[in-house]
């Protein structure tokens, strides 16, 4: 960043002002450029000096705008949070800009919650003042913590839908400290939840809620958790919302292939897993404001074959990105809001390691994507704040790809059948 008065000079020595000179040389009034010259180098330079100024003014302002924000730039461009050892920046008095943290690749149990903060420096995302409702947290494992983390580093004020009986539990490890490392915000802070609600999205209305259900002691001393209940429920305690999260998947027979998928299993995954979505959009949908957006999880198993992610799992998730483009026409011309959906790559969250296996597809991942790193899921917290912010204005009805690249490949380049006899094949 160059100051005024470097700027300046630059510009007065830069092709500007030489081709003033040269213009009035080669004019018909060159034999009067010995007063003209002085004079159009006089006003050259006030004109550039004034340019400088302001563009200096402006430089610290763009500057300070952007480090002094409270929020959180989830989805800026940050290097930092994508595994590629780098530094984050802040703006010091005394000595401008300074290094303050650097990060590469991480590990263990900061890959699989994403303990990272979302805030970086760059265009900032600011949802101050916007209310988010985030269904599916369970833990601080999965994708739909490490969304509610970047939205709340960003401002907004989030609410958190929760399956009936995990909510107990849930609302135990917050007391105990059980999360309290992952709840830690880029100020030190702990972030914290507006409201808790109970919430079973496989039922619309309490009279589609069956008997073995209702009376189950795991959801006892629970009421009004049903998507129209809790939809209700939530205008009245916060009003209209603008974000709308939906983090929901579970497929009973997941790890049955689908030629030994009951009927039964199959419709349960694309209840839980699809149609949730459409249900929660009708009934959240009146109550958000315009210009709002909503956001659910995919996995590319709805185009490609992954074997032993069974149990119709596979075609919920197909029917759910086909459902996201239906319903960002339908409810952006009812209710002017947003719809999209991001298919992220592997994560060793605590839901993923129901199918079985899922550290092999995450070492697979890390193989033969094109950026070799595992994903984490702040990194798909931040692209989900970005899409959830108005910077997305013009995006909907998109799937919007979280993967390090691995659904562009078409070939596994650790496949044994790649390697040649003489060369020894990797373990």
């Amino acid at each position: 960043i160059l100051s005024g008065r470097s700027y300046t000079q630059s510009l007065l020595r830069g092709p500007y002002v030489q081709m003033i000179h040269a213009s009035l040389l080669s004019s018909r009034h060159r034999q009067r450029s010995s007063y003209i010259l002085p004079a159009a180098a006089l006003i050259a330079t006030a004109a550039m000096l004034t340019l400088g100024l302001i563009s200096a003014r402006n430089t610290h302002l763009l500057s300070a705008l952007a480090i002094r924000s409270p929020v959180s730039a989830a989805a800026r461009v940050s290097a930092g949070n994508t595994g590629v050892l780098s530094s984050t920046w802040s703006r010091s008095p005394s000595s401008g800009m300074q290094p303050v943290s650097k990060m590469g690749f991480r590990s263990g149990a900061d890959q699989v919650r994403g303990l990272s903060s979302c805030k970086a420096t760059g265009l900032p995302i600011d949802l101050r003042g916007k209310k988010a409702f985030v269904a599916g947290v369970a833990d601080d494992q999965g994708f739909a913590w490490a969304i509610s983390k970047c939205l709340i580093e960003a401002g907004a004020e989030v609410s958190l839908g929760i399956w009936v009986p995990a909510l107990g539990i849930f609302k135990k490890s917050v007391e105990m400290g059980k999360f309290d490392e992952s709840r830690k915000l880029s100020d030190g802070s702990l972030m914290e939840f507006k409201k808790l609600y109970p919430l079973d999205a496989m039922f619309d209305t309490p009279e589609d809620v069956p008997e073995e259900i209702a009376t189950n002691k795991r959801y006892a001393g629970n009421e009004g958790w049903t998507i129209t209940e809790v939809a209700k429920t939530v205008e009245e305690d916060l009003g209209k919302i603008d974000i709308l999260v939906h983090s929901l998947a579970n497929g009973p027979e997941v790890r049955n292939p689908l030629l030994e998928t009951s009927r039964k299993g199959y419709l349960a995954a694309q209840s839980a897993s699809a149609y949730s979505l459409v249900s929660m959009i009708q009934k959240f949908g009146p109550i958000m404001n315009e210009g709002g957006s909503v956001i659910s999880l995919t996995y590319d198993a709805s185009n490609k074959v992954i074997p032993g992610y069974g149990g119709g799992m596979s075609s919920a998730k197909a029917s759910l990105e086909s459902d996201t483009r239906t319903l960002a026409y339908e409810a952006g011309q009812k209710y002017k809001i947003r719809v999209n959906t991001i298919s992220a790559g592997p994560l060793g969250s605590r839901a993923a390691r129901a199918i079985g296996f899922i550290e092999k597809v995450i070492n697979y991942s890390y193989k033969n994507a094109p950026i070799t790193k595992e994903l984490t899921a702040m990194e798909v917290g931040q692209v989900a704040a970005f899409l959830l912010s108005p910077l997305a204005s013009a995006i909907t009805g998109q799937t919007v790809y979280v993967d390090n690249g691995l659904s562009t490949m078409g070939l596994a380049m650790d496949s044994p059948s790649l390697v040649s006899a003489e060369e020894p094949i990797a373990q």
